[in-house]
């Protein structure tokens, strides 16, 4: 492997095993915070459609044209939209609380009780599935990124490591109920997120590493697209749900501000031929 493909590697493990936070976050506290996690989503999409609207995007319509630049992002969305039609993001499975396990036994609920279990773990086997479809294109994203540039690649993967946090939270919840098991709710939340560096293995085989300058800015303006759908479709209507619409448009422009001042301190801190 040649280091571009390293570095695209690298990143999209930090992007991916970040879901092992978010599980993590469930075995400490099995009753998570919605709010915060709706803050976190709402950040993570201000990162999301900085990088999307003011970096791949503008990069590709200046560098290919408009026309060129805007058929390459709305292929992305289009390409994404099909992904999510088939495989809709999961969201986190409501889990009993001990009220409820008591009101079941009262009832002489246990073999109802040990039928709702496996209907939960069955819904984060079905949950960490999803979550692994969804991780392969933001992989193929993040490696894309790093052939522009270690710049683009750092910050795709910043966001998306953001954004898995809360879909580590979804797959280990049901499954630490239904297990209660630390170990198998922090497995399989960690193995969902592997398929991002499995993204980057794969697309390093089929993209030659001299690839045609025009392509690149393409493919990348085609990722901002992706971003963009991933954004809008799934992230905020995710954020206004658990942390209110107002908090959630705060918690927006100050995730477009951070990324606005990473790009800018990224940019006069790298050498200049890492610096696109």
């Amino acid at each position: 492997m040649d280091s571009q493909v390293l570095v695209a590697l690298a990143l999209s493990l930090v992007g991916g095993l970040s879901t092992s936070i978010g599980a993590i976050l469930v075995i400490l506290n099995p009753t998570p915070n919605l709010k915060m996690l709706g803050l976190l989503q709402g950040f993570a999409a201000g990162l999301m459609l900085s990088i999307s609207f003011l970096d791949l995007a503008h990069n590709a319509i200046n560098s290919i044209g408009f026309l060129k630049g805007n058929l390459w992002f709305f292929s992305g969305v289009i390409f994404f939209a099909v992904i999510a039609n088939f495989i809709p993001e999961p969201s986190l499975a409501p889990v009993p609380n001990k009220k409820d396990k008591k009101k079941n036994g009262d009832e002489g609920g246990k073999d109802i009780m040990k039928k709702h279990r496996r209907q939960v773990l069955y819904s984060g086997i079905v949950t960490a599935i999803g979550i692994s479809l969804h991780n392969f294109p933001e992989g193929m994203a993040v490696f894309l990124g790093s052939m522009k540039g270690l710049r683009v690649g750092v910050n795709l993967a910043l966001a998306i490591a953001l954004h898995n946090i809360p879909e580590g939270v979804a797959v280990a919840l049901p499954v630490y109920f239904a297990t209660q098991s630390k170990w198998q709710a922090f497995k399989l939340a960690t193995l969902s997120g592997f398929a991002e560096p499995l993204g980057v293995i794969i697309v390093a085989y089929l993209f030659p590493s001299n690839l045609n300058p025009e392509i690149l800015e393409g493919l990348l303006g085609a990722v901002g697209g992706v971003m963009a759908f991933l954004t809008l479709h799934e992230m905020l209507p995710l954020a206004f749900e658990y942390a209110g619409q107002k908090q959630s448009i705060k918690a927006v422009f100050l995730g477009m501000a951070f990324m606005s001042a990473s790009l800018y301190f990224l940019e006069i801190s790298l050498p200049k031929e890492m610096s696109l």
